[in-house]
């Protein structure tokens, strides 16, 4: 091997010819921690529509049906309380 052959050695050649690595960046850590949590997300995702019990379309419709019916027991409010204290009472 010529003195010109190790000029053209990269550092991860020489590190690589003793069995050691190159210590990753902070990015490329956050990188491929965001890949990781990306596909997470995905296949989170596509078990939840296979395993949904019901069908988007019935679902939709039952979570307005309920929505519904809260707003209309909502719509008949309690009486509201007196707001006038005892002493307030008593001076008139």
């Amino acid at each position: 091997m010529k003195l010109d052959h190790l000029r053209e050695l990269s550092k991860d050649d020489a590190l690589s010819a003793l069995g050691l690595t190159a210590k990753p960046s902070a990015s490329g850590r956050l990188l491929f921690g965001l890949g990781i949590f990306g596909v997470g997300l995905l296949v989170g995702a596509g078990a939840a529509l296979l395993l949904a019990p019901k069908s988007g379309e019935a679902l939709r419709t039952d979570l307005a049906d309920r929505l519904r019916h809260r707003r209309n027991e909502e719509g008949a409010s309690p009486p509201q309380p007196d707001t006038e204290t005892p002493d307030a009472k008593a001076r008139t």
